[in-house]
């Protein structure tokens, strides 16, 4: 194992691992114990009390961060001509469509959002390889296949994000960053798990909420009490 530095000694000094803090203490926990000398983002790790291979029990869904993610998204727009000047109006970073879906087979993949069209979809169908594990085929349901180009990239790039448990049964997502204000981060902490608690399945049965863990990058994490 490696050896922790004298400040990532520090850092894990300041959490009690015995401890669930709440989600306001953790908030203020996170930014002091980290040290990056870049702008750290801040993660939110949900594990839940759901069996992801049941599909009544998939949670997914999307959230607005009231604060966004800090991060500057690039949207891919693939849209047909008549809806390039909105999607670019509304600040999708690429507008097009054949070109971009010849750059894509040929593995371009340098974005973080695509939006596209219903009638778009059928072309994007043979991509799937590519575009699926990387978490960037478009989806009617969160809201990123539209005819409201306009909306969905103007969303996406205010901090509507898009989330999914995975086959482990946790939610993984990034809230803000490092340099964010405490209240920030529990702000945006808090609309994430007040959408994960309202789209808890009803097949489930049990505890959903298992437990909460935030943490920033190359930081250790704090747990967080579930009973929120």
């Amino acid at each position: 194992m490696a050896r922790l530095t004298r400040k990532q000694k520090e850092a894990v000094a300041k959490i009690d691992k015995n401890k669930l803090y709440s989600l306001e203490e953790a908030s203020k926990l996170v930014k002091e114990v980290t040290n990056t000398k870049f702008d750290a983002s801040v993660d939110l790790a949900v594990r839940l009390g759901v069996d992801p291979r049941k599909a009544n029990q998939m949670v997914r869904g999307v959230v607005s961060l009231p604060h966004g993610t800090g991060k500057d998204v690039k949207v891919l727009a693939l849209v047909t001509p008549d809806k390039e000047a909105e999607a670019k109006e509304a600040g999708a970073d690429y507008v097009g469509l054949d070109e971009y879906l010849d750059k894509i087979k040929g593995g371009w993949t340098d974005v973080d959002v695509i939006i596209t069209m219903p009638s778009v979809m059928g072309k994007l169908g043979p991509l799937g390889r590519v575009l699926g594990p990387r978490g960037l085929m478009p989806n009617p349901k969160t809201g990123t296949v539209t005819m409201d180009v306009a909306k969905a990239v103007s969303e996406v790039k205010a901090g509507k994000i898009d989330f999914k448990v995975d086959k482990t049964g946790i939610v993984h997502a990034a809230i803000g960053k490092a340099s964010f204000s405490a209240d920030k981060i529990h702000d945006n902490a808090n609309e994430l798990l007040q959408t994960l608690m309202k789209l808890k399945p009803t097949s489930s049965k049990g505890i959903y909420v298992k437990s909460i863990y935030m943490s920033s990058t190359m930081s250790p994490s704090v747990a967080i009490d579930p009973k929120i």
